[in-house]
């Protein structure tokens, strides 16, 4: 009777460990929106690590590697993943992805380089935000005060500062990558 009751114990305390690890795995990955659910693949590794130290070794400012980090991601082909989201090490493997993909991908690679990086949902969109030292002289969307640039994985060739393709309205979340959640925005324009 006893042992039997070591391995219920033992069997309970599992399975609520079990439980409370996927609460937090979808904390972690899941985000709402008005049109479902946007799944967060952000990652750290030493792959991604390393690529990053490649594609900016002679890189001197912010800016520099920012743009050798877009050109990078936006050179992948674009094409629709509609089962499910891949990790930044898988859009390289196979060489495509989709705005969620490849903006994971990115704000991935822009996070080794220790460059403050937004998602920002928009209907049927994602793209990315990065805050830089250096003043572009470009249009911004400014997030409670503070400066930040538009970047567009899914256009070949473009570069740090795109422009707002929506209208500020239509944003619906901007999402902090490693933390998963959405930032309280007071105050949201798009101005130079």
């Amino acid at each position: 009777m006893t042992v039997a009751k070591i391995v219920l114990g033992g069997l309970s305390i599992y399975f609520i460990y079990v439980l409370i690890e996927a609460i937090f795995n979808v904390n972690r990955h899941y985000i709402g929106t008005d049109e479902g659910t946007y799944i967060n693949s952000t990652t750290t590794s030493p792959y991604v690590r390393k690529l990053t130290h490649i594609l900016t070794k002679d890189c001197h400012s912010q800016l520099c590697s920012t743009q050798k980090i877009l050109d990078y991601v936006t050179n992948i082909p674009y094409k629709i993943n509609n089962f499910q989201a891949h990790s930044p090490q898988q859009t390289i493997k196979k060489n495509f992805g989709d705005c969620d993909d490849k903006s994971n991908l990115l704000i991935s690679l822009l996070h080794e380089k220790g460059i403050q990086s937004y998602f920002v949902l928009v209907p049927h969109h994602i793209f990315v935000i990065v805050h830089l030292d250096e003043n572009l002289n470009k249009k911004g969307l400014y997030l409670n005060g503070k400066k930040y640039y538009i970047l567009e994985s899914t256009a070949k060739y473009s570069l740090v500062g795109f422009p707002l393709q929506y209208e500020i309205n239509q944003i619906e979340a901007i999402i902090e990558p490693f933390e998963n959640r959405k930032l309280e925005i007071k105050q949201l324009e798009w101005k130079l």
